[in-house]
């Protein structure tokens, strides 16, 4: 039997932002994201940074508030923001090779809750302006959703399962990296963990597509072949000698060319149709100022990611046949 339309979406048209959230969008975001620039840079710090930082405070408040006030999804966050304290680093270093501790971090990271795992040498690009990592390596770490549940976005008081699952994996984010943070400490090497779904210093979803776990969809979120984009991120930078995993191409940005699924599942009408530039990229970009009023407005959204195809168990290995085929030829 299929499923039921999701009485909590908008048809794409239908929807327009509440004037008093549209009075809080006081810029556009397209040009403080890069939209249209050339030249490479850095990101700049941006929506989930502390509010002194950029001009979207008051749009992040009115989105905490809209996730809060579903069921259960104060606790679930919560966890998020929770976890131990760093401990001092080892004094001895382990003098194992780069080969296997990439494998005991990869192994022990497995161990404590990510579901996929990617190494990735820094790069000055994957750091926000103004602030510093020094780190030579980022080890970026995939959990996955639970795609009964994901696809119950967008939440509202009646309804909180999406949202919860959104805050349950940044929980989990948050328990893999420190875990894997102080592991990597205990074996004489700094080490930093980077969890959601607050932002620090680093970009999570270029050093993940370099590290294998991806690559970008047309919803601007990583699609992942194993879990398609029911995935988040958290990071580890270290200075412990790794070998890096390297990129993987299976697939779904040829895909996202031509599919228009998210496209038309998004009620702002946010997800542009073809590539634009970005900070001297060409890559697929989501309009923010389209996007942020209706994520504000019901608890962080997340329809794009629950309806991409990929992230559709019964369909992903289909989708993996099928596009193996066509890169082939």
């Amino acid at each position: 039997m299929p499923d039921q339309p999701n009485p909590r979406r908008p048809k794409r048209g239908t929807y327009s932002p509440k004037p008093e959230t549209l009075e809080l969008l006081r810029v556009s975001g397209n040009p403080i994201n890069g939209l249209g620039e050339k030249t490479p840079r850095r990101p700049s710090p941006f929506f989930w940074h502390p509010p002194d930082q950029h001009p979207y405070g008051d749009l992040q408040v009115v989105a905490r508030q809209s996730s809060r006030a579903c069921p259960d999804s104060g606790p679930a966050f919560m966890a998020a923001y929770s976890y131990p304290e760093l401990i001092p680093v080892a004094e001895e270093q382990n003098p194992a090779s780069a080969e296997q501790l990439s494998a005991e971090a990869t192994d022990f990271a497995l161990s404590h809750e990510a579901d996929a795992v990617g190494i990735a040498a820094m790069d000055p690009l994957y750091v926000f302006e103004g602030y510093t990592v020094e780190e030579p390596w980022v080890i970026v770490l995939g959990l996955a959703h639970n795609y009964e549940r994901l696809k119950e976005v967008p939440s509202d008081e009646t309804n909180g399962v999406g949202v919860v699952d959104i805050g349950d994996q940044y929980a989990k984010g948050t328990r893999s990296s420190y875990a894997l943070a102080n592991w990597i400490r205990s074996q004489g090497y700094t080490a930093d963990p980077y969890p959601g779904p607050s932002a620090s210093a680093l970009v999570l979803i270029p050093p993940a597509i370099a590290a294998g776990l991806g690559e970008l969809g047309k919803h601007g979120s990583l699609i992942n072949s194993k879990f398609g984009s029911g995935v988040r991120l958290a990071g580890v930078t270290t200075n412990m000698p790794l070998v890096a995993t390297g990129p993987s191409r299976f697939g779904a940005d040829e895909f996202c060319a031509t599919c228009q699924v998210c496209t038309r599942a998004c009620p702002p009408g946010a997800i542009s149709e073809e590539k634009q530039m970005v900070r001297g990229v060409e890559r697929w970009y989501v309009n923010f100022d389209k996007c942020i009023p209706y994520f504000a407005e019901t608890a962080s959204c997340g329809i794009c990611i629950a309806e991409c195809p990929w992230t559709r168990p019964d369909v992903r290995p289909k989708l993996l046949t099928t596009m193996a085929r066509r890169m082939a030829v």
